[in-house]
């Protein structure tokens, strides 16, 4: 099969003989077979260089001094193998090209697990896959693994990143750090905290309100929780007890943002 060239499609690619054609040199063919297929990709004669196939017109070049072939844009339809007739005579060089589609750069997905500390981490491509983290590891046994988990360590400038990987190309993920993996869940967790202490402040005022109406109706109540209604007989303090509310709101947000 001779040398083996390994390229991705929109490449290009070169080869020619182990040494320049000693002179005289009356003419020069590249060929090109694939299967039963045998095709000139190239020729040159008394002075003039032609591309009869084409399939490598427009694309394919020809040094003269050296033998060397150049064929650019490639195309699966070029791969095989490349031989070269020097002055009528097929040399001992050939060369076995295959041309690959190249690797997509890959997007990771992330998918909840329903454990707030646990997310899977996806690059479904049909590839090999190589996940690696902020340090430059290559996790352990994640090759030809399309996911992973990761578990919430606490540092939010972590990240993970996923490389696709055949044998024309290579390619790497745009990282994901852990602040954005998991983003949503400290949303969600803060705002059920916010919820939860509103509600609390909420149940206070009706309680202090049913106690007001309690006392208005039956003045016996009074004797039962007279610190309430020591507070209920200032003018204010009804005004005080929602600034109170609304202050204590703010400041529970603030808390949570930092």
């Amino acid at each position: 099969l001779g040398t083996e060239v390994v390229k991705a499609v929109g490449e290009e690619v070169s080869f020619g003989p182990d040494k320049p054609p000693p002179p005289p040199v009356s003419s020069i063919t590249w060929k090109h077979i694939k299967g039963a297929e045998t095709v000139k990709a190239i020729e040159w004669e008394d002075g003039v260089t032609d591309t009869p196939n084409p399939r490598f017109k427009g694309i394919t070049t020809l040094d003269t001094a050296t033998g060397q072939i150049t064929i650019k844009n490639l195309k699966l339809e070029h791969s095989g193998v490349y031989t070269i007739d020097i002055s009528g005579k097929e040399q001992a060089q050939r060369y076995t090209l295959t041309v690959m589609e190249p690797v997509p750069k890959p997007e990771i997905k992330v998918v909840q697990s329903g454990n707030p500390g646990v997310v899977y981490l996806s690059c479904e491509y049909n590839a090999t896959v190589i996940w690696k983290n902020s340090a430059g590891q290559t996790l352990t046994g994640s090759e030809f693994e399309n996911t992973i988990t990761v578990e919430k360590n606490g540092n939010p400038e972590d990240y993970y990143t996923c490389t696709l990987e055949n044998k024309a190309s290579k390619k790497t993920s745009e990282p994901v750090y852990e602040r954005e993996i998991f983003k949503d869940q400290s949303e969600g967790g803060h705002s059920g905290t916010i919820v939860a202490i509103v509600v609390f402040i909420v149940i206070i005022v009706i309680i202090v309100i049913i106690c007001g109406i309690l006392y208005k109706r039956n003045k016996k109540f009074k004797g039962k929780f007279p610190f309430v209604f020591y507070l209920l007989e200032y003018k204010y303090f009804a005004y005080k007890l929602f600034l109170m509310r609304q202050k204590c709101i703010c400041l529970c947000y603030d808390y949570l943002k930092k």
